[in-house]
């Protein structure tokens, strides 16, 4: 197989597994658990399977949960917009 098509699989397979619902989760995983990850990541690097320049473990996290939170912002019949607070407007008047 091509390096090409070994990174790509690492990008889209393995770490998709690996960060599957994240936001979830995330919040509850211990430093230790962070750092496997962050490290992994890592080795991949090392084995030429990641790039440096692609974004870490835990930006892909901050990144998918932005993601999430526009989502269920955007679309007022998402399961989870109820929870949201009711939008205030400020009319200013100076």
């Amino acid at each position: 197989m091509s390096s090409d098509a070994l990174k790509v699989i690492c990008k889209f397979v393995v770490l998709t597994k690996l960060l599957y619902a994240s936001p979830a989760w995330w919040c509850f995983a211990t430093l230790a658990d962070k750092q496997r990850l962050e490290a992994f990541l890592r080795r991949g690097v090392g084995l030429n399977l990641y790039s440096a320049l692609d974004p870490s473990v835990s930006q892909r996290v901050q990144d998918t949960d932005d993601e999430l939170f526009s989502a269920v912002m955007a679309n007022s019949h998402h399961v989870l917009h109820h929870m949201l607070p009711d939008r205030t407007s400020h009319p200013y008047t100076l």
